[in-house]
């Protein structure tokens, strides 16, 4: 096993093809594709599936390519500093459910450290692909809920995953909606009174399970569902169709702008949102940063509510 084969797994997964990875490389398609040979002979499985449509990781080869990653990221620091005599910019990467209040912590935690020595990368993605980006180390962090419905599913993925989850803060379920929704004057709403409303519900991929949904109540039977994958989506159809979506009532009008609410959900559901890392990995100073972040924000929601 060397560096370059570690490299070329990387440029493969990076790129949609073996061709296109070989020219990045600037090495030759069967050049690149012998040496991937030889190294999955090597470590004795699979890589990648090959079919007419291109490669795929297996399952293994998530695994592989995420210890990959560490240690070609590793020997380019060393490579940089001892052998290149500079200092190559420090990494931090973010993976996170739909929370605008994560964006925004990630925003001010960047203002905070520059760009100048550190590259920084920010993945607003599914709930499984958050834990996965954190057990094959594409993320430090990882931010999700968890509650009483998907809380032993998600218990044994981290145990098997060898990943620990600590709590932030302990959450009411809330309807999201725009502040023009004929129930967005209520200080409660319940399920019922939702019906004749398209609950706005965010798409999970492959893993389209009850347990991985980021809306509470997930086995609820919605008269009315619509499937999105990015925030900004879910806003507009708010807007255009009286959409309402689950959430924490953690509100970021920073981001999300001051034309939407949070109604308390009459029915009694409660969530944790905490963050997830690999375990007995002590977090980078650009991590506790965040995370102060994230406490400073959800901090300064609650005195409002108070008030």
């Amino acid at each position: 096993m060397t560096i370059t084969q570690l490299k070329y797994i990387i440029a493969v997964a990076s790129s949609s093809s073996m061709n296109e990875a070989a020219k990045k490389l600037f090495i030759s398609q069967p050049s690149l594709s012998a040496s991937i040979k030889d190294l999955e002979s090597e470590i004795g499985f699979d890589i990648y599936t090959r079919s007419n449509r291109g490669v795929a990781l297996t399952s293994k080869g998530k695994e592989f390519i995420g210890y990959a990653r560490q240690v070609v990221m590793q020997y380019e620091l060393m490579e940089n500093k001892y052998i290149n005599g500079g200092e190559q910019k420090k990494h931090f990467s973010v993976s996170s459910q739909h929370y605008a209040f994560a964006v925004d912590a990630f925003a001010k935690m960047v203002q905070l450290f520059g760009m100048a020595e550190y590259e920084f990368a920010f993945y607003e993605t599914k709930t499984y692909e958050v834990i996965q980006d954190v057990k094959n180390f594409k993320s430090e962090i990882g931010i999700l809920y968890v509650n009483e419905f998907n809380r032993k599913v998600f218990k044994k993925l981290f145990s098997d995953f060898d990943l620990e989850f600590h709590p932030i803060v302990d959450c009411d379920a809330y309807v999201y909606m725009w502040k023009e929704h004929p129930l967005a004057h209520k200080t409660m709403v319940s399920m019922e009174e939702l019906v004749d409303y398209p609950c706005l519900s965010f798409e999970q991929g492959d893993n389209n399970s009850f347990y991985f949904s980021e809306e509470m109540i997930s086995t609820y039977q919605y008269k009315q569902l619509i499937k999105i994958s990015d925030r900004a989506t879910g806003l507009n159809l708010m807007k255009g169709l009286q959409g309402y979506t689950i959430c924490s009532g953690i509100l970021c009008e920073e981001l999300n702008g001051d034309d939407f609410t949070a109604v308390k959900l009459k029915e009694n559901e409660r969530m944790t949102v905490g963050y997830v890392l690999r375990k007995n990995l002590k977090v980078s100073k650009l991590a506790e940063i965040y995370l102060e972040k994230i406490q400073e924000y959800i901090s300064k929601r609650e005195i409002q509510k108070m008030g």
